[in-house]
């Protein structure tokens, strides 16, 4: 009875993992080449067991091939592993399947489809890892809609510390590409993101990455072109310092938004974006909240290039609903735009609204040089609320209306 009853089993278990190879610490993935009953293979049974069993001081290698990721991967506990990336994860396209099964990630009922915890990880894919969300799918299904739930993020560090992502390219992410959660020493390089849709419903929502209740995270030389935020700084992150990123058709380099709900504080402390390139954008150097509470304190927006940009600096205390503006309970201080140059696409340089029961301090401009992209006419900086405004380098032109919407679609 027992030999009957544990062959097939241990059939089973030979078939199911046949592409992974354990060699001491180290477990190598090659992608399955047929699925079963005539569907396409599923590579996540092995991969996730790769990393039970090289996940601690060992080493995963995901060989080069086409992995097909029919599961979401929940990899927490992670300890002095390394990850090689060669080939390319696809993400399947059962729609119902994720909208049921990503994994909750606390924010704003966003969730992911990967979610990577632990410490002293990394994942390298040497330019040549490719993740690919087949997005258009989503895109199309959700129909230009905004935050549609179980909608999965592509890739999400939660509870991880000193983590290094390298070398690794996106296309077409199903939501956010990256999300950086409860972590800290995170350094992500070397970095390519496209999502781009084919048909008349817009990528809403395709971020390149999203850092919350984190600190020491380091971003450096990334291509994005997405639907929304390129990098966002979001609540209670500290120490983020972003370098050499060329942003497309977004909101290019953005603290918020913060203070949402209004019963949580939001604290934004010692940000530095640097070196950014923004094209075809909505925005360039901006800061959004609600009127919540917390503070937004030391950021600096330094050597910002704006091309074709419909806005380049902004700021609101009352981001989307147009209410409380002026009575918002979410300080934002001592906040530097220096050598700001470029194009606006339309005849606002700048639009500040802070609010009047907590005006901005601190604030300045340093060489700040905008045109209108017709060149005809001389770019309006509007501002409301901002202690010390006389001394401060800002050239305001007129009031900033509370509610200004963050998205022109004209001259003003």
């Amino acid at each position: 009875m027992k030999s009957t009853f544990f062959a097939p089993l241990l059939a089973l278990a030979s078939s199911a993992f046949a592409a992974l190879n354990v060699t001491g610490s180290t477990c190598t993935v090659t992608p399955l080449e047929t699925g079963t009953n005539g569907r396409e293979p599923d590579d996540t049974p092995q991969i996730l067991q790769a990393f039970k069993q090289c996940g601690q001081n060992g080493k995963v290698i995901l060989t080069e091939g086409l992995f097909h990721i029919g599961q979401v991967m929940d990899l927490q506990n992670l300890n002095k592993v390394d990850v090689e990336i060669h080939g390319t994860l696809r993400w399947s396209s059962d729609i119902q399947y994720w909208l049921r099964s990503s994994i909750g990630v606390e924010y704003a009922q966003r969730s992911t489809a990967w979610r990577v915890g632990g410490q002293d990880i990394s994942f390298r894919g040497f330019g040549k890892a490719l993740f690919d969300g087949q997005g258009q799918l989503w895109y199309d299904e959700n129909r230009s809609g905004s935050n549609q739930a179980g909608r999965p993020i592509s890739f999400t560090l939660w509870h991880a510390k000193n983590v290094l992502i390298d070398g690794i390219t996106w296309r077409q992410s199903q939501f956010w590409h990256t999300f950086v959660a409860y972590s800290e020493n995170i350094t992500m390089t070397n970095l390519d993101m496209n999502s781009t849709s084919n048909s008349q419903w817009s990528t809403v929502n395709t971020d390149g990455t999203d850092t919350w209740n984190s600190k020491d995270v380091f971003i450096s030389n990334w291509t994005v072109t997405c639907g929304d935020d390129c990098i966002a700084v979001k609540g209670n992150s500290t120490n983020i310092q972003v370098s050499n990123v060329h942003c497309y058709e977004s909101g290019c380099a953005t603290i918020g938004s913060l203070g949402n709900p209004s019963n949580v504080a939001d604290y934004v402390e010692n940000v530095t974006f640097d070196n950014i390139k923004c094209t075809h954008s909505s925005n360039a150097a901006w800061i959004k909240t609600y009127s919540g509470s917390g503070r937004v304190r030391n950021i600096t927006f330094s050597n910002i290039v704006a091309e074709n940009v419909n806005q380049p600096i902004y700021v609101t205390s009352c981001i989307y609903t147009g209410q409380g503006c002026d009575t918002s309970r979410l300080p934002i201080q001592d906040v530097r735009w220096i050598n700001i140059t470029g194009t606006s696409r339309y005849n606002i340089a700048s639009a500040i609204h802070c609010s009047a029961s907590n005006p901005c301090s601190g604030f300045s401009f340093e060489n700040v040089n905008i045109t209108t992209l017709a060149g005809s006419t001389a770019p309006k900086y509007l501002c409301s609320n901002i202690n010390g405004q006389a001394s401060s380098g800002i050239p305001c032109t007129g009031t900033c209306p509370a509610g200004w919407p963050q998205q022109l679609s004209g001259d003003r």
